[in-house]
């Protein structure tokens, strides 16, 4: 399983906000079906790779299709295969056991 950071910037709006096509990069990825996290930097996705792919796509795609006529993204990927829980959950779980330990 892969665990998928996505931020996706428009530049150049008329305005500085970004929150509306934030949202509709969210909305893109609830739809999906895909376990994800928004978070105050971009959007963490967790699954398969071949359907997290068509996903981003879509979501850098999103901002063109409401007046950008550029956009930055920028995409983390986290790919583990000879651990069976590779998820959000599991990594802070990782961490945070560690941070006790040392309590």
């Amino acid at each position: 399983m892969a665990v998928v950071e996505i931020s996706v910037a428009p530049l150049g709006t008329a305005q500085p906000g970004v929150s509306e096509f934030v949202a509709g990069c969210v909305e893109i990825v609830a739809r999906s079906g895909l376990s994800y996290q928004l978070t105050p930097m971009g959007t963490v996705i967790e699954g398969d790779l071949d359907q997290i792919f068509p996903v981003l796509r879509e979501m850098v795609e999103h901002p063109f299709g409401q007046g950008a006529v550029r956009v930055s993204s920028l995409i983390k990927i986290d790919d583990r295969r000879d651990e069976q829980r590779h998820d959000m959950a599991g990594k802070i779980d990782a961490v945070t056991s560690k941070l006790n330990a040392d309590r």
